[in-house]
């Protein structure tokens, strides 16, 4: 990673987001030798402008920054650093230096789902639900889907919203089973919508 401390004093400005709900969270400074610590200890390190020292995020208060992933700009002059926060980042005590709750969409975590899926295909646990649907070959988690669609419609037309919510539920987690297996993604279904919603849209 070609950084270049040399265009703002020795100083690079480090935009913290979330690695798991892709909030901004705050943002702060590092030298070389925060950069270094950083990825030294995975916990993101700052050099603090007013104190002219180290500091580690959450070492005072223990909500600490566990580093996933960073990422230089365009001009080496920036970084994006995705982290996992332990509590709130503000020293106010909010989520994030802006007043906002750190929150995902809960669309966001169909992908979480599936990466947890995808794991369980690879690893095969013993004693796993998902485990078994694999094992179980492609044409038993095909019939899960449509038995799981099926009494999503019995519930839609003669049951409670709230019961045709959790057998919704149940043909989604079923659906994106079968999807792994085939070696495709929940975001694949969405890109097919995304595209269908253009109104040059034709069906194949």
């Amino acid at each position: 990673m070609d950084i270049d401390f040399g265009k703002c004093g020795g100083l690079v400005p480090a935009i913290i987001q979330d690695a798991t709900t892709n909030k901004v969270l705050m943002l702060g400074y590092m030298n070389q030798e925060a950069l270094d610590k950083t990825k030294e200890t995975g916990l993101v390190t700052f050099f603090s402008r007013s104190r002219q020292t180290l500091w580690t995020k959450g070492e005072t208060s223990g909500n600490y920054l566990k580093l996933v992933d960073m990422k230089i700009d365009c001009d080496n002059d920036t970084l994006l650093v995705k982290a996992i926060p332990a509590g709130p980042v503000c020293h106010k005590g909010t989520d994030t230096c802006w007043g906002e709750t750190n929150e995902s969409s809960p669309l966001t975590f169909l992908t979480q789902l599936q990466d947890f899926i995808e794991k369980r295909h690879e690893e095969m646990p013993e004693g796993s639900y998902t485990t078994s649907l694999f094992r179980d070959g492609l044409n038993r988690m095909a019939q899960k889907v449509g038995e799981e669609a099926l009494e999503l419609v019995i519930e839609a037309t003669n049951g409670s919203n709230e019961r045709m919510v959790y057998e919704g539920a149940d043909m989604l987690y079923h659906l994106i089973v079968l999807l792994t297996s085939k070696g495709l993604r929940i975001e694949d279904l969405a890109s097919e919508l995304r595209e269908r919603h253009d109104p040059n849209w034709h069906k194949h």
